[in-house]
């Protein structure tokens, strides 16, 4: 078995790498640290999976960089891991190709689960990021209105169409980014929004500035 190991930090690189070699002790691993050592491999041979962190330089392309794999290399399995929220990620993830999705702290535990699964052709999800997933079909179908939003959504969908960025919501709400982020990825995902223009599109046709 080919996998490639992409993450920036080396000691996470290090950490997964030899949970790999232990549970598949003949596998050839490859490590990168950046999307662009990434999709290089991908284009000089052939891999059975991809294990990458979602945010790697440059910039926080790793939704991009799984797009760029499936059509590089349709038949390569991709598990992402994050240490950020799976609201935040997984959905879009998911979407865009990926075959799993874990959270970083619980790899030790999930991540030979994980691969054994898509390597039989399924997709791995934790049971957290299940229910997510389940919530934003559920909301993605069907007409769209912000009464599935809860009141402190509504508040960040009404600043996000006026045009405040995350960093000034947090500071208007006086919340932390993360925080902020976290609700701007839940209304994305239960409004089935791709970018902040579908939202003030909508917003505009429902009369809603």
């Amino acid at each position: 078995m080919k996998i490639i190991l992409a993450d920036d930090h080396v000691l996470v690189r290090s950490g997964v790498h030899r949970i790999l070699q232990e549970a598949f002790p003949t596998s050839q691993i490859a490590e990168v640290g950046n999307t662009n050592e990434l999709l290089e491999l991908i284009k000089q041979e052939s891999w059975d999976l991809v294990i990458s962190d979602i945010s790697m330089p440059p910039g926080d392309s790793g939704i991009e960089a799984i797009k760029k794999i499936k059509q590089l290399a349709p038949k390569t399995a991709v598990i992402m891991m994050s240490m950020h929220s799976p609201e935040l990620y997984a959905v879009r993830a998911i979407k865009a190709g990926a075959a799993g999705y874990l959270s970083k702290d619980m790899a030790s535990i999930e991540l030979v689960k994980a691969i054994q699964q898509v390597l039989s052709g399924r997709k791995y999800m934790s049971p957290e990021v299940a229910s997510i997933l389940a919530d934003a079909v559920g909301s993605t179908y069907g007409e769209r209105s912000i009464d599935i939003l809860s009141e402190r959504e509504r508040e960040v969908f009404r600043l996000l169409v006026h045009g405040h960025s995350v960093s000034e919501i947090a500071k208007l709400l006086s919340l932390n980014t993360n925080t902020i982020s976290t609700f701007r990825a839940r209304i994305f995902e239960k409004m089935a929004f791709q970018n902040n223009m579908e939202l003030i599109r909508y917003a505009v046709d429902n009369g809603l500035v």
